[in-house]
């Protein structure tokens, strides 16, 4: 039997963005803006002043006392 038979094949690899924007006219494959734009930038991550930055997680508001 061959390999990886009866199994799911791997997820596609997504390329890691880089920490912060080089500023090049042409976008490299790794650029966060440029991933942000096209949507394939990894869940928790945006970009702010060309610098890649994890995404705080929200708190749950505890309802208010009536």
């Amino acid at each position: 039997m061959g390999k990886g038979h009866g199994k799911a094949k791997a997820a596609k690899k997504v390329a890691k963005p880089k920490a912060k924007c080089c500023v090049s006219k042409d976008r490299c494959s790794r650029c966060p803006i440029r991933m942000l734009k096209e949507g394939t930038l990894p869940l928790g991550y945006t970009v702010k002043k060309r610098k890649l930055v994890k995404v705080k997680k929200l708190k749950k508001k505890q309802p208010l006392a009536a």
